[in-house]
């Protein structure tokens, strides 16, 4: 009967020790594979956002666009800044200079397209247009806009993005990114 006893305990004790081992080795085995998945999952999720297309939303940037250039010939101002989604998240780069918020912006826009008094060339070349979730677009091109302030041709060169979110139907400017563009 000891002896009954003796083994009964020995093997309660490996039954015990085993499960706990196999616990602990089964949750770093799901946590890993967890990890795992979620690793699969955010590459597969990443690849899909990147790789999906929205033709008719690029279009309708594209449009958005069309309307901006054709606000800056025709001088209307208000137009020009109706395409933008001015606020608290409005953000701008340009020149190396220190971020601006909306009312820079605003206050620059008017004040050098106001400034403008013929329009020679409006060109945005390379323009590549990508739509995240049908509701947000980054549109970068190289800029060579050929401008007369009075008697002065300007003519600007930059690397541009522009930053869209679709706000009640329309594409709104969020963010600008003007660098210089090597000749």
């Amino acid at each position: 009967m000891k002896t009954k006893l003796v083994f009964t305990v020995i093997l309660t004790s490996f039954i015990f020790f085993g499960c706990s081992d196999n616990e602990d080795n089964f949750q770093e085995t799901a946590l890993a594979t967890k990890g795992m998945s979620t690793s699969k999952m955010s590459t597969t999720s990443t690849a899909a956002v990147t790789s999906q297309t929205f033709p008719q939303a690029e279009q309708e940037v594209l449009e958005t666009w069309e309307g901006i250039v054709q606000s800056v010939k025709e001088g209307d101002l208000d137009k020009l800044i109706s395409f933008h989604a001015y606020g608290p998240k409005f953000t701008e780069f340009k020149s190396g200079e220190l971020r601006n918020g909306g009312e820079e912006n605003e206050a620059y826009e008017r004040g050098v397209i106001g400034s403008v008094t013929e329009v020679v060339k409006f060109e945005a070349l390379d323009i590549q247009i990508a739509v995240y979730y049908g509701n947000v677009a980054n549109m970068t091109f190289h800029s060579n806009f050929h401008l007369m302030f009075g008697e002065d041709l300007v003519v600007v060169r930059e690397q541009t993005s522009l930053l869209f979110v679709k706000t009640k139907g329309e594409w709104k400017i969020v963010h600008e990114h003007h660098s210089p563009l090597n000749p």
